[in-house]
């Protein structure tokens, strides 16, 4: 499955749209984590809990909308975003989407008066 965030691929051409595919997932804090982060506040530095559960999120989030495209029979997904929303006060909703799309290698062809080796 080919995914990216352009409109196009570069070596394929899209010959079939299939329309719009999503994957979300929703995920609560984790009380010991936000003390954790309460704490990592007060000296300042990253977040390595939130960091780790976002990343999880976002891969459970392009699972599955790689097994929504994958359903319509596409191979590819192009025009990926991701947004995010509150869901209440300790849950957020991460959502991948993009337009699922059958692709096809784009034929290499020779330009005029090129020698065949």
């Amino acid at each position: 499955m080919i995914i990216t965030t352009s409109d196009s691929v570069p070596g394929y051409r899209v010959v079939r749209s299939m329309g719009l595919v999503r994957g979300n997932t929703i995920r609560t804090r984790h009380v010991g984590k936000d003390i954790l982060a309460v704490l990592r506040g007060l000296v300042g530095g990253e977040v390595s809990e939130y960091t780790k559960l976002f990343a999880e999120s976002r891969e459970q989030a392009i699972d599955r909308m790689t097994e929504d495209a994958e359903a319509l029979g596409a191979n590819g997904i192009i025009g990926v975003r991701f947004a995010t929303s509150m869901v209440m006060a300790s849950a957020a909703e991460l959502l991948a989407y993009g337009t699922a799309v059958r692709v096809e290698e784009e034929e290499v062809t020779e330009p005029p008066g090129a020698a065949a080796t």
